[in-house]
């Protein structure tokens, strides 16, 4: 074996990558542990790279939460505060992957790169990808090229940046991808190869201290603004996934107004790839009017990731003249 001369953390979830069939009901559940996962890759023995193992959480990515997420990172800054290891992996079912990456991203302050990966296809399926993703994460997360490059997804042999990756298709090997910019890196003959330059970091939120709910919005066709109303008095802040480049129709500018008022509204582009505008549309439910009546611009902030930094800074105690200035901050490239 060969001498160990980096050493990763990896951290499992559950999810898809440690899933099979449960023989009562026929569907596939989190059942594999950590150490059942690393032992399907049998290359990392000859790797070089020495494994510390967690079994961390047994669950679908879709049942993960807010406390699960911040327990993990406080692990995750345990663990790196020894400075016994040189990177993190974190193995998780990819239905939650990209918002995982990017609330970590938000409370990662250490220089070490924490890499999220997961599965696509089942172990119980034929080309399963799990064993293949996890050998790359874990390459990803020893090599010191990407020391300071913060949270990141790793599927398919791509390094994507926690801020930029979408996963883009419900089914397919390949379904993560970065529309914005592209992967900064690719893993192949068992290094990694920058394609990019490291991305740049968000910024650093604290753990949280308090409870936070945050209300996503969806603008959709004909919508009236009626649905507005369950949010008034029942959440601290709101996300408003809007039209385009930050439009909703007419009918909703009143009750937007209203919210604004009251708690910090947070305006972003369904869309998911491209930016709000602040300037250029003047109609009633245009961005400039949106903006010009209190809501605060997500710029190029997916809703998912909106809603996550907003609920990290609510969790916070930040008022909002602070959430405003760090999304004017953070949503400029």
């Amino acid at each position: 074996m060969t001498e160990s001369v980096r050493n990763v953390a990896v951290f499992s979830l559950g999810g898809t990558i440690a899933m099979t069939t449960d023989p009562t009901t026929g569907g596939v559940v989190p059942a594999l542990s950590a150490h059942e996962l690393l032992a399907a890759v049998p290359a990392l023995a000859t790797s070089g790279i020495g494994l510390k193992v967690w079994d961390f959480r047994r669950l679908p990515g879709a049942s993960l939460t807010f406390e699960d997420l911040t327990a993990l990172s406080a692990a995750i800054t345990g663990v790196l505060e020894t400075g016994d290891v040189d990177g993190v992996v974190v193995t998780q079912g990819t239905d939650t992957i990209e918002e995982t990456a990017f609330l970590l991203d938000l409370y990662h302050g250490h220089e070490q790169p924490v890499v999220v990966t997961g599965a696509m296809r089942n172990p119980t399926l034929p080309g399963a990808d799990g064993p293949a993703n996890l050998y790359a994460a874990v390459l990803a997360a020893a090599d010191p090229g990407l020391s300071g490059a913060g949270c990141l997804v790793v599927l398919g042999d791509e390094v994507h940046s926690a801020r930029a990756v979408r996963k883009s298709h419900t089914t397919s090997p390949a379904a993560f991808a970065s529309p914005a910019c592209g992967p900064i890196a690719r893993i192949a003959e068992n290094r990694v190869r920058m394609v990019g330059g490291l991305p740049r970091r968000g910024p650093l939120v604290g753990a949280p201290d308090r409870e936070a709910r945050v209300g996503l919005y969806t603008v959709t066709l004909g919508d009236d603004g009626a649905l507005l109303d369950v949010w008034d008095g029942n959440c601290d802040g709101l996300v408003v996934a809007a039209f385009g480049v930050g439009h909703v129709p007419e009918r909703l500018v009143e009750g937007l107004t209203k919210l604004a008022s009251r708690i910090p509204v947070v305006l972003a582009s369904r869309i998911g790839n491209g930016p709000v505008l602040s300037d250029t549309y003047g109609f009633p439910g245009s961005e400039k009017d949106l903006l010009g009546r209190g809501l605060i611009s997500a710029g190029d902030l997916g809703p998912y990731q909106a809603r996550l930094l907003l609920h990290a800074l609510l969790a916070q105690g930040a008022d909002g003249a602070t959430v405003r200035e760090t999304f004017t901050t953070a949503s400029t490239r």
